[in-house]
């Protein structure tokens, strides 16, 4: 990561990204229920692809966790903290 954030900023950025992942993965699961559920072929294909987006915007999320929650600790060991 580019800017210097702390250990602490990077940590909470994390854990920030998963909350934002995990109401991704329940939108997706909603948008993939509702495509069962609908009547019409066309309302169907939509939900879909609504969960195919939500899916792929959770894993976007879910790198960004990664990679803040790695700067995190690569803050906290080295001695500075920030």
């Amino acid at each position: 990561m580019s800017d210097d954030k702390s250990a602490a900023e990077n940590f909470l950025d994390s854990a920030k990204a998963k909350v934002n992942e995990g109401a991704d993965r329940l939108r997706a699961a909603g948008h993939e229920a509702a495509s069962h559920l609908g009547g019409s072929t066309l309302d169907n294909a939509g939900d879909k692809a609504k969960a195919v987006e939500d899916r792929a915007k959770a894993e976007v999320h879910n790198a960004e966790a990664n990679a803040n929650f790695n700067e995190g600790k690569r803050e906290s060991t080295d001695g500075d903290g920030h």
